[in-house]
């Protein structure tokens, strides 16, 4: 799973039909960071990307290439010198790379979600807040109904309006308006009253909901006023690196205040008052496709 933020390798293994994890790799390559005012992977990024790969591909050595499946999500998506890039990734790998369109991202990363979840008929909004797109789905069982990719990501809005890691109450109601505008056309489908329960996956929900746990702003589900606990506290600090949260993992750090900015827009525009964080994503997604 190669995002814009982490890359991810889970290697798992078949029985009946559940997938039992064997081994998990993740590395946070900040692909997205890289890209440059015109849309290009810099020089530094690649190479760090490619030592990422190199590492996976020997890992993945004398597996079937029929038993893997690699793919890039949003910054390869944009990336004007993805296609120069990816022959370069796919030899690092020793295994074919293929770039995913958002919604088939969320297609994949709702399989994931729902597999690693109780059985339920009830509608379910998984919510996926990756490097450089968010995904919305709304399914129930296995079957994803409606979804939806968005042009926003931790990566991305961390770095467009908390440059350097300054936190300011004025960057943090503006990253949160940029946030609601994205989500305006899909408001009316999204909004309660067309799911039952509200899921968030992958590492920048999990981030927020064990910080807003471990520092005692929330219990297990991630709610608005937790949210609004953790806002003001990083509000307060006004710096990244004066940040002082029990939890928050150093690689974390500059790209949590685009998360937490993403994750109140949602909260505040699809009217969420509690999201449950789920272990699946798009990676287990991929295994079971």
């Amino acid at each position: 799973d190669l995002d814009s933020n982490s890359f991810h390798c889970q290697i798992g293994r078949f029985v009946g039909d559940q997938v039992y994890p064997l081994d998990s790799l993740r590395e946070p390559v900040l692909l997205g960071a890289g890209l440059t005012k015109d849309k290009r992977i810099d020089e530094e990024t690649q190479e760090r990307a490619l030592a990422c790969l190199k590492r996976f591909g020997e890992r993945l050595r004398g597996f079937d290439k029929h038993a893997v499946r690699a793919v890039g999500t949003n910054a390869l998506r944009v990336a004007k010198n993805a296609p120069a890039f990816l022959r370069k990734a796919r030899a690092a790998l020793g295994f074919p790379i293929e770039v995913v369109a958002g919604r088939e991202e969320a297609r994949l990363i709702y399989l994931g979600v729902s597999h690693e979840l109780p059985a339920s008929r009830e509608k379910r909004l998984v919510v996926d807040i990756g490097g450089g797109s968010t995904e919305l789905i709304i399914g129930s069982g296995y079957r994803p109904q409606k979804l939806e990719s968005l042009f926003m990501g931790c990566v991305s809005y961390s770095l467009r309006y908390f440059e350097n890691g300054k936190i300011t109450k004025g960057a943090m109601k503006e990253a949160e308006l940029a946030a609601r505008n994205e989500l305006q056309p899909i408001v009316a489908k999204y909004t309660r009253g067309n799911w039952q329960q509200a899921v968030g996956s992958s590492g920048t929900v999990r981030a927020l909901a064990e910080t807003i746990q471990q520092n005692g702003f929330g219990e297990d589900a991630i709610t608005a006023a937790g949210l609004d606990r953790l806002r003001s506290h990083l509000i307060k600090a006004g710096d990244m690196d004066k940040v002082d949260l029990t939890g928050l993992k150093p690689d974390r750090l500059p790209v949590f205040p685009g998360g937490l900015a993403i994750l109140n827009a949602v909260f505040s525009e699809l009217d969420i008052d509690s999201l449950a964080v789920a272990d699946g994503a798009m990676r287990q997604g991929v295994l079971y496709d």
